[in-house]
């Protein structure tokens, strides 16, 4: 069997993966978003939904902290309604201008500021934002299971949407809320998975 080619020079063609983001779209510009991360292969990592609500357990405790602590690591980011579902989060993310913000260079070298210059601030994207979290949580999901083996805990990508205004934001949160309401019904639900 031959091995892997990215350039795929068997057969001539280059393989690419193909983006789910919106094409020519700046995801660092201020606004609100939707965000769906889901758990690796789908497993149910972070608890169960009882009754209608969601009962975390260790690794849910550790994915719901770090996704809280998102706005101390990007100062320009608040959070809106979230859920740690048993194998998924849904939330809401919103980037916001906001004066103050940690100037980031975007190279190596230093830039001595000159005579009250400002240096150019850089958003993070949601895309910055969405690896962090993933990052911080498995780091620390990985800690707790102290086995000294790297476990992954999310998938490599995530879903997201881009909130147009505040009707959509309002069905967006709603839907969030209810989230552990409808488990039973939940195309992420693996009981149906085979439906």
């Amino acid at each position: 069997m031959p091995k892997f080619d990215p350039q795929n020079t068997l057969t001539g063609t280059r393989h690419h993966r193909r983006s789910i983001r919106l094409k020519g779209y700046d995801y660092s510009q201020a606004g609100g978003y939707f965000v769906t991360v889901v758990a690796w292969h789908r497993e149910c990592l972070f608890g169960e939904v009882m009754n209608g609500k969601m009962v975390l357990n260790e690794y849910g405790k550790i994915a719901n902290e770090c996704w809280l602590a998102i706005p101390e690591h990007f100062p320009n980011v608040e959070l809106g309604a979230y859920i740690i579902m048993p194998n998924h989060v849904h939330g809401v993310v919103v980037i916001v201008n906001r004066r103050g913000t940690v100037p980031v260079p975007n190279d190596n070298t230093h830039h001595p500021i000159q005579g009250g210059e400002t240096p150019p601030l850089r958003m993070p994207t949601l895309g910055q934002i969405v690896a962090y979290f993933k990052y911080q949580s498995t780091k620390e999901m990985n800690l707790l299971d102290n086995t000294g083996t790297v476990t992954k805990f999310w998938q490599r990508n995530y879903y997201e949407h881009v909130i147009r205004d505040e009707t959509d934001l309002q069905n967006k949160t709603d839907y969030i809320e209810a989230n552990p309401l409808l488990w039973d019904e939940d195309d992420e639900n693996p009981i149906n998975a085979n439906k």
